[in-house]
């Protein structure tokens, strides 16, 4: 069944009435969420085994770019959304993939951080200041995310830090996004379309289930330029520049210049 006719129908009903107020007042357009959730759109991706649209990216870019034309904070929210789920498909829990396919779960990506001698996006990607620290089955993540799109808004996000184990790379985990001990300034900054909620989120720490982790200890980079960079890159295309996500950009436009390979860790 084509996701169109319901796409059409919330575009209309649902997310061109509140746009305005949206973009003016920035507020988070918690109302197309849930109509694109209940319409099956949020979980377009989702594998049908768990009930989802079983849709790749190209219906995805589609949807992102019909979006934007009537809401760049929605599509912001949307192609934030997309890119964290094709990690999720790959490796996370079953119970996750169900409530992505539900589209009762809204997660979205917190990969961008600042600190001491990093610049840029890239150099944040290749050496996470972000730490992870285990103790029997839970790990401690520390960190300080930017531009991070549906901060406090989202179900989870897609988080990067060090590996537990190993000396390069970095690791992907799954994390709650109303997990105690983050935290969400009170005035969303950082970028992206007004009313998409780009903010920071900070981490000191939070403390989730060593199951959480999204693919092997170290393999995090590899995933983040496979995985998620390809659909940033193709969602940014579907809209232009104007809704490009705010986190992800500078690194992505750099790696669709020269191969992945070279960015891998030696």
């Amino acid at each position: 069944m084509s996701y169109r006719p319901a796409l059409s129908e919330i575009l209309t009903s649902v997310i061109a009435p509140s746009a305005e107020v949206t973009g003016k007042e920035g507020k988070f357009p918690r109302g197309a969420v849930t109509a694109l959730g209940r319409a099956g759109l949020l979980g377009l991706t989702a594998s049908a085994k768990f009930g989802g649209g079983g849709m790749g990216l190209p219906d995805a870019a589609d949807v992102v770019a019909q979006t934007a034309r009537v809401c760049p904070a929605t599509a912001a929210v949307l192609q934030s959304h997309y890119a964290a789920v094709a990690v999720i498909e790959s490796y996370g829990s079953p119970w996750i993939r169900g409530e992505i396919a539900a589209g009762r779960h809204l997660s979205s990506l917190a990969l961008a951080e600042d600190g001491p001698g990093e610049q840029g996006v890239e150099a944040q990607l290749r050496a996470s200041c972000s730490t992870a620290a285990r103790s029997g089955d839970v790990v401690a993540l520390r960190a300080r995310k930017h531009q991070v799109v549906a901060a406090g808004e989202a179900d989870s996000y897609v988080w990067s830090s060090r590996p537990l184990t190993t000396l390069d790379g970095l690791t992907l985990w799954v994390v709650p996004a109303h997990a105690p001990d983050l935290f969400v300034p009170a005035r969303p900054g950082g970028g992206g379309p007004y009313g998409s909620a780009t903010s920071t989120v900070f981490a000191d720490p939070v403390l989730v289930p060593a199951d959480a982790m999204l693919g092997g200890d170290g393999g995090g980079l590899d995933i983040v330029l496979r995985t998620v960079l390809p659909w940033l890159l193709e969602l940014q295309a579907a809209v232009g520049t104007d809704t490009r996500h705010p986190a992800a950009a500078d690194v992505a436009l750099r790696s669709a210049r020269r191969p992945t390979d070279s960015l891998a860790p030696s």
